[in-house]
């Protein structure tokens, strides 16, 4: 955490940088991964960690926080014995499908470059 901090005050100081402001909402590591994943609809904590289990328990708890505390996910509890939390988009989340579709045709466009870039560095060495 005392990473974001230095992040956090390095974009204040850059106040009214877009990319700053989107770094802050978007900021935690499996954030990405985790909007992209509730863009297929509502889910239970349970459901959501078996989908993205590349993310830790604890990882995908302080996601799933930040990201409510940004406005992007709901979480929902329901009166049950055991209480069952599901996590959703809210209208600001759901709204940033947009970036990620931009975000897939430029990865569907250059991703593959660097891989490329490397493997033909790798066999001039050779």
């Amino acid at each position: 955490m005392t990473e974001q901090v230095g992040e956090n005050t390095r974009c204040n100081e850059k106040a009214g940088s877009s990319i700053c402001e989107v770094l802050l909402i978007l900021g935690a590591k499996w954030a990405f991964l985790v909007l992209e994943e509730l863009l297929k609809g509502p889910q239970r904590f349970n459901q959501l960690q078996r989908n993205v289990a590349i993310v830790k328990t604890q990882s995908l708890t302080d996601t799933l926080r930040h990201l409510e505390k940004n406005g992007l996910v709901l979480r929902k509890v329901f009166p049950t014995v055991p209480v069952t939390v599901e996590y959703s988009l809210t209208e600001k989340g759901t709204d940033f499908q947009a970036a990620l579709k931009e975000m897939d045709k430029w990865v569907q466009k250059w991703g593959n470059q660097a891989q490329v870039s490397e493997a033909e560095d790798a066999r001039q060495t050779t």
